[in-house]
């Protein structure tokens, strides 16, 4: 995350998002395969660690060494062609967008942080309860059990999270960069998708 001005003087927060360049390796029709869709790939692995059945998809792409495939349902898969590359330039100052990825991972969490518990009380005779999560039955709540989705310490995190209606502030096709207002799921090097609300 940084920070960008804008013309007034205000500070506004924003998440540098490396967009592109995507290469279209596949396009599904609903006459072909039952449904429109448009299959992406990004990034660059080493050709050793790719499959032959997957290096035999892309054929039609030269040098193709992918990290991520990821598949988009479309309503017009015509304007789509094999080897097409879609970059930031997709994206323009305004636009409303879609954030999606998976949450940085916390590991195993109490109460309090992973549900916001507000704890026991610090007094009347209490010790140790300060961050308990207190009674999760009992003989009239629910029969003498446990209730199913009752709220306890877990694992929390690394999950798909999705962020919605978030501005993008700038976009750079010549770099491949994106400025997103606000904070975006994930850490570093998560892959984020970004689908546009217009």
């Amino acid at each position: 995350m940084t920070q960008v001005f804008a013309p007034g003087g205000m500070v506004r927060p924003v998440t540098l998002v490396e967009s592109g360049p995507m290469t279209v390796t596949q396009v599904k029709t609903t006459e072909k395969d039952g449904y429109n869709a448009v299959q992406v790939a990004f990034g660059s692995k080493n050709p050793k660690r790719i499959s032959k059945p997957v290096r035999g998809t892309w054929k039609a792409i030269p040098n193709a060494s992918f990290r991520w495939v990821r598949e988009f349902r479309v309503s017009d898969p015509s304007i789509y062609k094999v080897g097409d590359v879609i970059t930031a330039s997709e994206f323009k100052e305004g636009d409303k967008v879609r954030v999606s990825a998976i949450s940085k991972g916390k590991g195993f969490q109490g109460v309090v942080k992973r549900h916001g518990f507000h704890g026991g009380s610090r007094t009347h005779g209490q010790k140790h309860s300060e961050r308990e999560a207190g009674s999760i039955g009992g003989g009239g709540r629910a029969g003498g059990r446990v209730a199913k989705g009752m709220r306890m310490a877990g694992r929390m995190g690394g999950e798909r999270v999705t962020v919605r209606n978030l501005e993008i502030v700038a976009a750079d096709p010549e770099h491949n960069m994106l400025a997103v207002l606000g904070a975006v799921p994930g850490r570093r090097d998560t892959l984020v998708e970004i689908r546009s609300l217009n």
